[in-house]
C-alpha cells in the first residue's frame, strides 16, 4: 500500500460513528421527517462495525431479555434488549443522535400544543426516566430469518417517551437477505391510512416517529398516529440495531 493510501485509510479509521452522525444534513433530514414521518441518514456504521454489532447477538450476557415474537403474537423472529452497561458503540450512537433529534421533537410538541419535557442532554433525560421508574435500557438488537416479520406496533414503554427513534441496518438487502422492508403506516386525520416502505441499506439509519407526528389540517395541526413494522423476509438473515431514547418501566 502506498503512503498516500495508508494515510487515507488511517484518516477513515479516525472517523467515528459520532462524527458521521454529526456530519449528516440535519436540516434536510428534519424536513423529510416533517413530510413523511421518517428519514434515511447517510452511512453511520462501516460494514466492519455492522458485523461487530450483529455478532453481539450471540453474546447473551450483554442482554437483559430475549423476546420471541411469535410467542407474543408480535410477528415472527426474535430480538434482545441490551442490559447495562450498554456497549460503547451503542451508547455512543444514542448520545450522538439525541441532540440532532431534539429540535424536531420540540418543534412537533409546540405544533401540537404539548409539553416538551426533554432536556438538552440524553443523560439528563434518562435521569428523568429513571426517577419516574423507567430504569431498564431499551436499545435492541433484532434478528429475522426466512419468513420472519414484525407486526405494526409502537415502542413506548412508559409514561415518559421520546417522539423519535432510529433503526440501523446491519446487513445489506439483496446480499445478506431479501424482503424485510421497513414499514411505516400513518393514520391521516379523517382519511385513509398511508403506508411507506423503505429499504434499509447496511450501515444507514432510519429516523422515524415513535407514536404520532403533527400534520396540517383544516383546524391547524393534528396528531397523526403512526405504527411501524417489517415485511416478511424472503431469504437470508436480517439484523438491525434499534435505538430508543427513553428507558422502560
Amino acid at each position: 500500500m502506498s503512503a498516500a493510501a495508508t494515510d487515507t485509510a488511517t484518516a477513515r479509521a479516525r472517523v467515528t460513528p459520532r462524527d458521521r452522525v454529526a456530519r449528516a444534513d440535519w436540516q434536510a433530514l428534519a424536513a423529510e421527517l416533517d413530510g413523511y414521518g421518517c428519514a434515511l441518514t447517510p452511512r453511520v456504521l462501516t460494514p466492519t462495525e455492522c458485523r461487530a454489532v450483529a455478532e453481539m447477538y450471540d453474546e447473551t450476557e450483554r442482554f437483559r431479555s430475549t423476546v420471541d415474537m411469535a410467542r407474543h403474537r408480535f410477528g415472527s423472529g426474535q430480538y434482545r434488549y441490551f442490559d447495562h452497561p450498554l456497549p460503547g458503540l451503542v451508547r455512543g450512537l444514542r448520545e450522538a443522535f439525541y441532540p440532532h433529534l431534539l429540535p424536531v421533537a420540540r418543534d412537533w410538541a409546540a405544533k401540537l400544543g404539548r409539553p416538551a419535557p426533554w432536556p438538552d442532554t440524553l443523560g439528563e433525560w434518562l435521569e428523568m426516566c429513571h426517577e419516574a421508574g423507567q430504569t431498564r435500557p431499551t436499545p435492541i438488537l433484532l434478528r429475522y430469518g426466512r419468513d420472519d416479520w414484525n407486526a405494526l406496533h409502537r415502542d413506548l414503554y412508559g409514561d415518559l417517551f421520546f417522539p423519535l427513534q432510529v433503526v440501523i441496518a446491519l446487513d445489506e438487502q439483496g446480499a445478506g437477505y431479501t424482503g424485510g422492508e421497513f414499514l411505516l403506516v400513518e393514520q391521516r386525520p379523517r382519511a385513509q391510512s398511508r403506508g411507506t416502505a423503505t429499504v434499509l441499506r447496511q450501515g444507514h439509519g432510519l429516523v422515524f416517529t415513535t407514536r404520532d407526528r403533527p400534520v396540517r389540517s383544516a383546524r391547524g395541526w393534528s396528531a397523526s398516529p403512526v405504527r411501524h413494522g417489517v415485511s416478511a423476509i424472503r431469504s437470508g438473515m436480517r439484523h438491525t440495531l434499534g435505538l430508543v431514547f427513553h428507558d422502560a418501566a
